[in-house]
């Protein structure tokens, strides 16, 4: 140590002031309590996906079926790949982990969140892992089920948006913008005979 360092250091502690009362405490940081979210049973338990992430749960799929497409394209010098090929690949893109994908909520309404999703929040709790992975590749089998592997990878060659557009915004999408947000409203009661 440096010699005026050194008496510095023994001067004060000899007069029993440390380094907080002599250059005063530091200002707290503001305190945050981000609480988890809170799931519903259905949400915590049942294997299907919650009807309200179905649109996120799409964005997030498509997102991982294009990147996978990309890259096995890019591997054969961005030529279109054979059909045993993309078959292949899709089905990889459905199998692989999911384990980057969770949930969180944020004003109080809860989004999926992962690779290929809108930025969230960046101070909040996301619940990964669970019945989240999973859930999602069901959804993706299912979708390259009702599409057929031959129909999402012309749609995939079309570019990104078309594939979005065939998973997630077509008539029956699960972000086509008639589908209702929350419950559906009740049926009127038909007057019987």
């Amino acid at each position: 140590m440096q010699p005026a360092l050194a008496v510095w250091l023994a001067l004060s502690l000899l007069a029993g002031m440390g380094a907080e009362e002599m250059c005063g405490r530091p200002p707290a940081a503001p305190a945050h309590s981000i609480p988890a979210p809170q799931l519903s049973p259905e949400e915590r338990l049942s294997p299907h996906m919650p009807e309200s992430l179905h649109c996120d749960a799409c964005q997030a799929i498509a997102f991982q079926i294009e990147e996978q497409l990309r890259r096995a394209e890019g591997k054969v010098g961005k030529k279109a790949l054979s059909e045993p090929d993309y078959v292949e690949v899709l089905e990889r893109s459905c199998s692989q982990g999911w384990e980057s994908y969770g949930v969180q909520e944020l004003d109080g309404e809860k989004r999926l969140a992962g690779p290929g999703l809108p930025r969230q929040e960046p101070m909040s709790v996301m619940v990964m892992g669970g019945p989240w992975p999973g859930r999602l590749s069901k959804m993706c089998h299912g979708y390259v089920g009702e599409q057929g592997e031959a129909q999402i990878y012309r749609a995939h060659r079309q570019g990104r948006a078309a594939l979005r557009e065939l998973l997630c915004h077509g008539e029956k999408g699960a972000c086509a913008s008639g589908k209702a947000q929350g419950p559906a409203p009740p049926k009127a009661m038909q007057n019987e005979l």
